[in-house]
């Protein structure tokens, strides 16, 4: 015949004081909690720097990928009055990086952007030529997209051809795009600014595109006043 097994501490009942076994598990468990708690802290604080040493690194290797042309960089950050070329604190978005070629002369400026994609928050730079007036390059610095579709975002060749020379004019004085970047069906690219998407990863492929321009339309006119001192900031 079959035992039936219980308990060796039993629960108290409702309205019952907890036994001293129970009291000494409850400790025990709370202990175990509040170390897990400690510990999970220690990790991360331990961790972080390392974290944000391998991010920096990775947008570092990435600046001459979105701007070809360039040999050397300087790190700026936007400010409420302008920008800095003192960028420490400044959050992701708020930094960029003005790249020169062995001259001296400014080829670009790589930029940084976010957004929301198919599974999590992407996070590209890329990069721009204010005298052409076009994207010169994007790289995916961190996605979570689906592997095999929504990733080939970060290393499909055709899809990155995209933003070898990707229209970004403005319009006149204003510093406002006289276009959006528009991602339109794979093999329907017919304009200088669209982004031909890719087939099957639709989600993906337009969140590159909407954050591309919104971080166009948000930093043009904040960027371009500037583009003469950072021409004259080469070595």
């Amino acid at each position: 015949m079959a035992e039936t097994l219980q308990a060796t501490t039993p629960l108290p009942t409702p309205g019952e004081a907890p036994s001293a076994n129970t009291r000494k598990m409850m400790i025990v468990l709370s202990g175990v909690a509040a170390l897990s708690g400690l510990l999970i802290v220690g990790i991360f604080q331990l961790t972080a720097p390392y974290i944000d040493a391998n991010r920096e690194a990775m947008v570092e290797a990435a600046i001459f990928t979105v701007v070809p042309e360039g040999t050397q960089k300087k790190a700026y950050g936007f400010t409420e009055n302008g920008i800095d070329p003192d960028p420490t604190g400044a959050g992701f978005g708020e930094r960029f990086y003005a790249v020169y070629d062995d001259a001296g002369a400014l080829r670009g400026v790589a930029l940084e952007a976010s957004g929301q994609g198919y599974q999590d928050v992407i996070r590209i730079l890329y990069g721009y030529d204010g005298v052409r007036q076009i994207v010169t390059g994007m790289t995916v610095l961190e996605s979570k997209e689906t592997p095999g579709l929504g990733d080939k975002i970060a290393k499909d060749p055709v899809f990155l051809a995209n933003f070898d020379a990707l229209e970004a004019a403005v319009g006149g004085e204003t510093d406002v795009l006289s276009h959006g970047i528009v991602v339109v069906k794979h093999g329907k690219k017919t304009n200088p600014w669209e982004i031909d998407g890719i087939a099957g990863a639709t989600i993906s492929s337009k969140a590159i595109g909407a954050m591309l321009e919104a971080s166009l339309r948000a930093k043009l006119p904040r960027l371009r006043p500037h583009l003469a001192e950072l021409e004259g900031a080469g070595s």
